[in-house]
């Protein structure tokens, strides 16, 4: 049954906006009329001449654009109140009538209409799901497919959502162990730009006028503030000029996208930090998905799309064909220089034990923990760093023009 979106007018004249099943147009605006309101705007929700998952994708843009944004937030209460209402025996497609009137997100509201309609049309969930790429990824629509084959969608559901919980809430704590550092350098770049560029002409033109021999940080300070007075704009656009052009040369070319994933896996600084996430991150996802019934050969395919690295997606295909051979995941990953010897560890005792979704669980709680404490150190290293480096950048402009005062003071004894 499709399901209509609708402006209406009561009779005092306030506008409502709410959404209904009908079976046409015209028993729609019945409905609203019924509710003793003045239908002014009927939309079906479902998008018209739907072709797959391409024009899915599109249509899912379409809604994102068009309406509130969607955040990972709304899709995980979503996932954890749809986990609710079934487990209390509820069948989906009331328990998905009574997700869309829970749901505040107005474009959430569309696009769980519309996948509520696909189901009505006879498509299992899953497929629903995949037909909305930009809001629900691989990992979850395949945890989604096992929880259906297996008939533990509400247990599936509820792990989705503790899942996708504790992957926000780290990401939440590096972000905000990041913010601090990022705000002093913009404040520090700012600064220094208005003292070189208004601040030090003023102070130098004295210097300029008594046409007195200067120092060479004097000489240099003076050429490059006249610089920066002229053309800082030419400077403003070279710096954003190159930041989008290294960001098209590492995201669009596959080249580029390799040297940055190299980059992560082998600077001294960040090499130990990205393995402990992509450990963390491999960790987490994998036994979320084994935990929900997904083959470990079809879990590896979907994690190492996860990791979003090249060279750690080409380990877990190789990975992949050798237990297709027969052979162990720590046999493997033994020896590989980008997975710790601890996670490769808990994955053979995991294997010998049947219990490799437990042990891969506890090892991103180890990881997780040690990133963050990681990034704590990291950030609290970087203040420092920073406050030293916009002290010397003072101090050479402060040196800069006291030692013409100085040389005059000499020549005034």
């Amino acid at each position: 049954m499709p399901v209509y979106e609708y402006t209406a007018l009561d009779a005092a004249g306030k506008k409502h906006k709410g959404m209904l099943d009908a079976d046409s147009l015209p028993v729609a605006r019945q409905k609203i009329r019924q509710l003793g309101k003045y239908p002014v705007d009927i939309r079906e929700t479902r998008p018209k001449g739907r072709k797959g998952e391409k024009s899915a994708a599109k249509s899912s843009f379409f809604s994102l654009q068009t309406g509130p944004r969607i955040r990972q937030e709304d899709i995980h209460a979503a996932t954890r109140q749809l986990a609710t209402l079934l487990g209390a025996g509820i069948p989906l497609i009331p328990s998905l009538t009574g997700l869309i009137e829970q749901t505040g997100n107005k474009s959430l509201q569309t696009i769980i209409a519309q996948i509520k309609d696909s189901v009505n049309e006879g498509n299992s969930l899953t497929n629903s799901l995949a037909e909305h790429p930009r809001l629900f990824s691989k990992v979850y629509v395949n945890m989604v497919h096992a929880g259906e084959a297996s008939g533990s969608l509400d247990v599936v559901l509820e792990r989705l959502a503790e899942f996708g919980e504790r992957q926000q809430a780290m990401r939440a704590r590096i972000r905000a162990a990041l913010i601090y550092p990022i705000f002093m350098a913009v404040v520090g770049i700012v600064v220094l730009f208005l003292l070189i560029t208004f601040i030090v002409p003023s102070i130098t033109k004295v210097f300029i006028d008594r046409k007195q021999a200067l120092p060479l940080t004097t000489t240099l300070l003076i050429q490059f503030s006249t610089f920066l007075q002229h053309w800082w704009w030419l400077v403003l656009m070279l710096v954003v000029a190159a930041g989008v052009g290294l960001r098209v040369f590492l995201v669009e070319y596959p080249q580029g996208k390799r040297f940055l994933d190299t980059l992560k896996l082998t600077l001294p600084i960040l090499k130990d930090l990205n393995i402990k996430i992509a450990a963390a991150s491999l960790g987490r996802t994998m036994s979320s998905l084994l935990q929900a019934g997904v083959p470990l050969v079809t879990s590896l395919q979907i994690v190492k799309n996860i990791l979003n690295n090249v060279l750690l997606a080409e380990i877990l295909d190789q990975a992949g064909e050798e237990l297709e051979k027969g052979k162990s995941l720590s046999g493997f990953l033994r020896g590989n220089k980008y997975f710790t010897p601890m996670l490769v560890q808990m994955i053979a005792v995991g294997e010998q034990s049947g219990s490799l979704d437990k042990m891969l669980d506890k090892a991103a709680n180890s990881y997780e923990k040690e990133v963050e404490t990681k990034v704590m150190a990291m950030t609290s290293m970087i203040e420092p760093m920073m406050i030293l480096l916009m002290g010397a950048a003072v101090g050479f402009i402060v040196m800069s023009i006291l030692l013409p005062i100085f040389e005059m003071n000499q020549l005034v004894k």
